[in-house]
């Protein structure tokens, strides 16, 4: 008898391990995860794993208990002689410091790259990496799954009749490009200067979007000011209507009023991570699907092309 495929869900991720387990047609592997009265993290699996693939799913996101946990899961899966250990983390916390880009600052998506390697991950699953280049981080293979691929459906349904697509800001242009060149729609580009992290300077639109239907696509809401400040100006600027689709809603601080106070009809969002509460302006699509598929051919040692929306390009 082979080895066999098991998925144990982390604190963090717990319901988007449901729908995987649902979608992939498994129950959510046996694991209990302690707690010392001090906060220190001990996970205990609660079944035999020896000789199987083990696939543990948990976002990175704050407290930062969510990745020491991920990591002591993997060290308890390692010593549990696991044949395969893939780490799969919807969001990757961290990934926003992934350069020097001011004196004597951490690295700390490299960091978090050492660590799990160090911990004894022998793959990594994950979507929508802050910047992609961090895959470069790994000495092990990772699959960097795209939100295109629930995002397209999406837009395809709302039939928006002057659709255009907003980046909102430079380093967002090369996926909004793509996303564009799929719909055959015209892109423009809010270009923010920053004074410190969360805090916007000044914001300027490039180019036209009078009477135009503007879809803002990014990987990341934290405290939904840049959105809400995005969305401001292209409506000043004439467009007709301002949604915008993010995968990972991270929403600290006062998001919610932030997104709630602001002229978007929508915010759509990926189940990343788990919404703290609910808004009528926020909506959740899963990414369930999408991952219980990486996963059933990570373990069958298959291609996971199908999954990208460049192949969608090629098929239509």
């Amino acid at each position: 008898m082979g080895p066999s495929a098991k998925i144990f869900a982390g604190t963090g991720s717990q319901k988007l391990t449901e729908k995987i387990c649902k979608s992939y047609g498994c129950q959510p592997g046996k694991i209990n995860i302690q707690k010392f009265k001090d906060g220190e993290i001990q996970p205990i699996f609660l079944e035999s794993i020896r000789g199987d693939f083990v696939f543990l799913v948990q976002s990175t996101y704050s407290p930062a208990d969510n990745l020491m946990e991920l990591l002591l899961m993997i060290d308890a899966a390692r010593r549990a002689s696991a044949n395969k250990i893939i780490a799969v983390i919807p969001y990757y916390g961290y990934a926003r410091q992934d350069r020097k880009d001011r004196p004597r600052v951490a690295i700390g998506s490299k960091l978090v790259a050492n660590m799990l390697v160090a911990a004894g991950a022998d793959r990594i699953i994950t979507m929508d990496l802050h910047a992609p280049q961090i895959q470069g981080f790994f000495d092990i293979p990772v699959d960097h799954l795209d939100s295109s691929a629930v995002f397209i459906p999406y837009i395809t349904q709302l039939k928006l009749e002057n659709l255009t697509f907003a980046a909102p800001d430079v380093g967002g242009t090369n996926r909004i490009r793509e996303i564009a060149s799929y719909f055959e729609a015209e892109m423009v580009i809010c270009d923010k200067h920053r004074k410190r992290a969360n805090e916007i300077a000044s914001m300027v639109v490039i180019g036209d979007v009078t009477d135009k239907d503007i879809v803002i696509i990014d990987d990341i809401c934290d405290t939904g000011g840049t959105l809400a400040k995005s969305a401001a100006l292209l409506k000043e600027k004439g467009a007709r209507t301002v949604r915008a689709l993010t995968t990972h809603p991270i929403l600290s601080g006062k998001a919610y009023e932030n997104i709630e106070n602001s002229v978007l009809e929508e915010l759509i969002v990926c189940d990343t991570i788990p919404l703290k509460r609910e808004s009528s302006k926020i909506k959740q699509i899963t990414t369930a699907e999408l991952f219980a598929v990486a996963i059933r051919n990570a373990f069958e040692n298959k291609s996971i092309n199908s999954l990208f929306f460049h192949s969608q390009m090629r098929d239509r």
